[in-house]
């Protein structure tokens, strides 16, 4: 792995580490309440706040597992190089349309 995709990879857990943490919190406090599913996206629905901050998560989860996948290709497949890099990439791309279209989902639809 290059210098700079440690760091990205290492930057990008260190932003999400705190957000996994409220995530669960939020979880277990919707749980513990007896929150339906229809009661919880009641209380997303417009809601700017929670829009930036899962949209932040998808964007750093996206960077993590993209870099992630790359070094597992590279150390574990034929798959090397550029070819490595295009899959990644691809991967990242996916996962930042999937998880931006969730968002969109619990917060504006």
């Amino acid at each position: 792995m290059n210098i700079r995709a440690y760091v990205w990879q290492r930057g990008t857990a260190v932003v999400l580490f705190p957000m996994v943490i409220i995530h669960l919190m939020v979880i277990f406090y919707a749980t513990h309440k007896g929150l339906t599913a229809a009661d919880i996206l009641q209380r997303t629905r417009g809601s700017f706040v929670w829009a930036v901050y899962y949209g932040a998560f998808v964007f750093a989860a996206a960077i993590h597992a993209s870099i992630g996948i790359r070094n597992i290709f590279v150390e574990w497949s034929p798959l090397k190089g550029a070819a490595a890099n295009t899959f990644a990439g691809g991967f990242g791309i996916v996962l930042v349309l999937l998880g931006l279209r969730a968002v969109y989902a619990v917060v504006f639809a």
